[in-house]
C-alpha cells in the first residue's frame, strides 16, 4: 500500500521484495517523528540511495506499568513527514508480523544491559536488542541512524552489531533540541504547559555541569543534582558520569566522559545526556 508516492511495506515480505538501490540507509523509530528523528532521515538521504524509515512501537521493550498503550502514534503525520524528509519507503508492521505466535527468543547484550538506564528499566534493552536484530536481518542496511539523546541505547546496539557480525554501519548523529534546550522526544508531548516550562532545567543542568571545566565524576553529578533540586516539578532518578566509550567507572584512560541522567518531569519521564572531553 502506497500514502502518496512512498511506499507503506506492512510486511516482512514487501520489505525484501521492495527495489532497493545501494547503500542502503535505515531508520529505525516508534514514530511520533519529530525533528530529531528528521536529522537522521536526512543524513541518511546525503550518504544513501535508499532511505528505509521504520515506525513500530515495540512492546518487548516497555515494562509494566510503562506507557506502551498511551504512547503516542500518529501514523498519517509519520508517513508526511518521513516522505518530505526523503525515505524512499516505510516499514510499519503490526507485532504479530515481527512476533508471531510462538515466538521465544531474546537477544541479550550482557552488562551493557545491567547499567544505568537498565537498572531503572529492567529487560527494556533486551527488547531494543531483539527487534533491532530483527529489523537488521530484514532490511539488510548498509547504514543504520541513531541518535545520541539515547546513547546508551546506540552503545549498546553497535556492541550488538559487532558480537553478532551484522555488516550494518551504526551512525550516531548529534541531539536535536528544542529552542530552549530540552531534547527533542516524542514523549514530550506529554507535558503540561508547566512541566514543559520546567522541564529546561535538564538540559541547562548538564550543561551547566559541562560547563564547569570539572571531569571529576563526582563534581558533575552533584552539579546535576544540586541545578535539578531548584525546580520542585522535576524529580532526578538518577544521574551518572561514565566513561563514554566503556560505559563503565571514568579512569586514567577515559577520553570522553557521559554525563546522563533521567527525571520525571510530573508523570513523563525523560532522560538526556552531554559528552564532556578531558583533556
Amino acid at each position: 500500500m502506497e500514502h502518496g508516492e512512498i511506499p507503506i511495506l506492512r510486511s516482512i515480505e514487501e520489505v525484501r521484495f521492495f527495489t532497493k538501490e545501494r547503500p542502503l540507509g535505515f531508520v529505525p523509530t516508534m514514530g511520533c517523528l519529530h525533528e530529531g528523528h528528521i536529522s537522521l532521515v536526512r543524513r541518511a538521504r546525503e550518504e544513501c540511495a535508499t532511505v528505509i524509515v521504520s515506525v513500530f512501537v515495540n512492546p518487548l521493550q516497555f515494562g509494566s506499568g510503562e506507557d506502551f498503550t498511551r504512547y503516542p502514534r500518529d501514523s498519517e503525520r509519520d508517513m508526511a513527514l518521513a516522505k518530505e524528509a526523503g525515505a524512499d519507503a516505510i516499514f510499519m508492521p503490526e507485532a504479530a508480523e515481527l512476533y508471531p505466535e510462538g515466538f521465544t527468543t531474546e537477544v541479550r547484550v550482557r552488562r551493557i544491559e545491567d547499567v544505568l538506564e537498565g537498572v531503572a528499566r529492567s529487560g527494556h534493552f533486551a527488547g531494543v536488542a531483539t527487534v533491532l536484530a530483527k529489523l537488521l536481518n530484514i532490511i539488510g542496511p548498509e547504514s543504520m541512524y541513531m541518535g545520541q539523546k539515547d546513547a546508551q541505547q546506540a552503545f549498546l546496539v553497535g556492541r550488538m552489531i559487532q558480537d553478532l557480525n551484522f555488516s550494518t554501519r551504526l551512525v550516531v548523529c548529534p541531539t536535536i533540541r528544542e529552542y530552549d534546550g530540552l531534547a527533542m522526544s516524542s514523549r514530550n508531548v506529554y507535558l503540561k504547559p508547566e512541566e514543559r516550562s520546567a522541564a529546561t532545567i535538564i538540559s541547562r543542568a548538564l550543561f551547566t555541569a559541562r560547563d564547569t571545566g570539572s571531569t571529576d565524576p563526582r563534581v558533575l553529578e552533584e552539579t546535576v543534582h544540586n541545578a535539578l533540586a531548584a525546580e520542585p516539578l522535576v524529580a532526578l532518578e538518577y544521574v551518572f558520569a561514565n566513561d563514554a566509550a566503556t560505559l563503565g567507572p571514568v579512569g586514567p584512560n577515559t577520553g570522553e566522559i557521559l554525563l546522563s541522567l533521567a527525571a520525571r518531569v510530573g508523570k513523563t519521564r525523560l532522560i538526556d545526556n552531554v559528552l564532556v572531553k578531558r583533556s
